[in-house]
């Protein structure tokens, strides 16, 4: 009997271990799909991700709406990009008030006694900081501010896609064209502002540059009239000398530090904030400013300022962080503030202006970035 039921448990045994194995089998097999479908839904995102698709807009056209659409690609998913500083090393310069910008300079406006600086002489891109320039030629070319202009479709941004409140066909003074630009940093503003120059946009670029020039900007380049490609590049010791340029001009000084503004396109009512919210702030005399941003600059800021009775122009290029340079512009102003005013700005120990910088060339290139959106 005992032997009787040995050799049914062997025999069980031997039937047992193939459907065990079959079904270990089966398992890899459901394990295998899985992965597999995995990966074919990781292709069909990627697939998606970088597939066309048809986008609707609407236009104006002699006064008519228009519908038209226009094929596009799907951006890229969200990486994370290098500045053009950063990729020069910029970031590792440290200074002592733990700035957040890769540049800083602070100058007396009065004596032009240099009361800061950080790594001031490399050339970066200057994102919508080069509208400051525009407003310049516009309002010393005396151009009639009550003209009114159209935006085209040669205003469209078909570089970095910007969005913008004016569509093609509004119709709007050249002086509310220039106040948006300036105080809300328009894109399509600035671009019909250089369009309607005499000699279209290529004969207003060349007379940014010449502008540069004369200012002994030497490290300034310009190549359109709103900032959004990264070519336009200069330095922080040359962006002072625009400020206090600029800062000679009354309507620049308006326009700049306006907090909002309400202006007619097309017979419709528009407002507009500033994009630096420290002009409406009681703390700060602020006499002219401009902020900027695209992803190869980072974020910039340029301002005329009073501080304990002094003029002072202020530079910060290539900032990280979305309050970053406004945040380092009250760091330089406390630190401001607690020097003695007969004293020449020092550091709370050392006594002597401040400068610091990496050894990096004067001009940097950011051809090596990727392209991003204002």
């Amino acid at each position: 009997m005992l032997k009787l039921a040995l050799a049914a448990a062997i025999s069980m045994m031997f039937v047992l271990e193939p459907a065990a194995a079959a079904t270990k089998h089966k398992g890899h097999a459901a394990a295998s799909k899985r992965v597999k479908a995995k990966r074919t839904n990781l292709a069909k995102v990627i697939a998606d991700d970088n597939r066309e698709r048809m986008v609707r807009r609407i236009e104006m056209v002699h006064g008519r709406r228009h519908v038209v659409y226009q094929r596009v690609r799907r951006a890229a998913p969200a990486v994370a990009m290098l500045s053009a500083g950063d990729i020069a090393g910029l970031s590792r310069t440290h200074d002592p008030l733990d700035l957040r910008s890769n540049v800083a300079y602070v100058m007396d406006q009065t004596s032009s006694e240099v009361l800061f600086e950080k790594n001031a002489a490399v050339a970066l891109p200057i994102a919508s900081i080069t509208k400051l320039m525009t407003g310049l030629l516009v309002v010393q070319a005396q151009q009639d501010l009550d003209e009114v202009l159209t935006i085209t479709e040669a205003d469209v941004d078909r570089h970095k896609f910007t969005s913008s409140r004016l569509p093609v066909g509004t119709r709007m003074t050249r002086g509310n064209l220039l106040h948006i630009a300036l105080m809300s940093s328009e894109n399509r503003a600035a671009a019909a502002l250089g369009r309607n120059y005499p000699g279209g946009i290529t004969a207003f670029v060349e007379a940014m540059n010449a502008k540069a020039r004369e200012l002994g900007m030497n490290d300034t380049h310009y190549v359109d009239s709103s900032g959004l490609s990264s070519q336009n590049v200069s330095s922080a010791r040359d962006l002072a000398k625009l400020v206090k340029v600029a800062h000679q001009e009354p309507l620049l000084r308006q326009y700049t530090t306006d907090p909002n503004y309400v202006v007619q396109a097309s017979g419709r009512a528009l407002q507009y904030h500033n994009t630096n919210y420290l002009v409406a702030s009681p703390d700060w005399n602020i006499g002219l400013q401009k902020t900027g941003f695209i992803n190869e600059a980072g974020r910039c800021l340029v301002m005329q300022a009073m501080i304990q009775g002094r003029n002072v122009i202020m530079v910060f290029l290539d900032s990280k962080g979305k309050q970053s340079r406004t945040a380092d512009a009250g760091r330089m102003r406390r630190w401001l503030e607690a020097l003695k005013p007969a004293s020449p700005p020092a550091t709370a120990a050392a006594g002597v202006p401040v400068t610091v910088s990496a050894a990096v060339p004067a001009t940097v290139s950011s051809a090596a970035t990727a392209p991003v959106v204002q």
